[in-house]
């Protein structure tokens, strides 16, 4: 999975972009309160380890 595609996933789910870090843009969640990094690398692979991170700090199964 690319990361556009993710950004995807994250935004159908409700996520939106909290702020603009130094290398990553700043993701909130509304479903866990949580905020969390998503790397700028749209057209790259996500790592699946990471993919699973990302998806469980937004709260989507």
């Amino acid at each position: 999975m690319k990361y556009s595609e993710l950004k995807k996933i994250l935004k159908q789910n409700g996520c939106t972009v909290h702020h603009e870090g130094a290398n990553h843009e700043i993701w909130y969640s509304p479903k866990t309160g949580k905020t969390f990094p998503v790397g700028r690398h749209n057209n790259k692979d996500v790592v699946n380890g990471t993919y699973r991170a990302i998806m469980k700090q937004a709260g989507i199964e």
